[in-house]
């Protein structure tokens, strides 16, 4: 089970990756754009563009900032750690599903079965959080038992 846990958290650090590699690119395209619009005749024009170029740049620094955070909160979890009750970190399996309590990144396949990975911080993780083997937890109107913890 180690290797499994192990694994999942190797699949949240890519999938963090790909995001901060995305977004970095995203704010060099929207940089590139800026510095290639030239101004034309049309004053107001320019500036409408450079506006929204700048706008993307933005929202590419916001995002790029949230996943740093995400790689930064991710580093904080210790794969191997093994709880008996729910914690970050912790793989739980339940009679709807398989939980990987870590980031929201969500399904991550492992040897043909999904595991959903969720943040503690989600409605899912907030009321998975605590709990231990056995016990149920309801979540839009469906009730999950806890079979496994891990």
């Amino acid at each position: 089970m180690d290797t499994l846990k192990q694994n999942l958290y190797q699949r949240c650090h890519a999938y963090l990756d790909s995001c901060i590699e995305a977004n970095l690119q995203a704010i060099a395209d929207a940089q590139k754009a800026s510095n290639e619009d030239t101004k034309s005749s049309a004053g107001d024009k320019y500036e409408t563009g450079r506006a929204m170029m700048q706008q993307e740049k933005d929202r590419g620094m916001a995002q790029l900032n949230e996943a740093n955070k995400q790689k930064v909160f991710l580093n904080s979890i210790t794969p191997n750690t093994i709880n008996n009750k729910v914690d970050t970190g912790s793989l739980v399996f339940t009679d709807r599903g398989n939980f990987y309590l870590a980031i929201s990144a969500g399904v991550l396949q492992f040897e043909g079965v999904e595991y959903v990975a969720v943040s503690p911080a989600s409605p899912i993780g907030i009321k998975l959080k605590g709990l231990a083997e056995g016990q149920n937890f309801s979540l839009n109107g469906k009730v999950f038992q806890i079979n496994k913890i891990i």
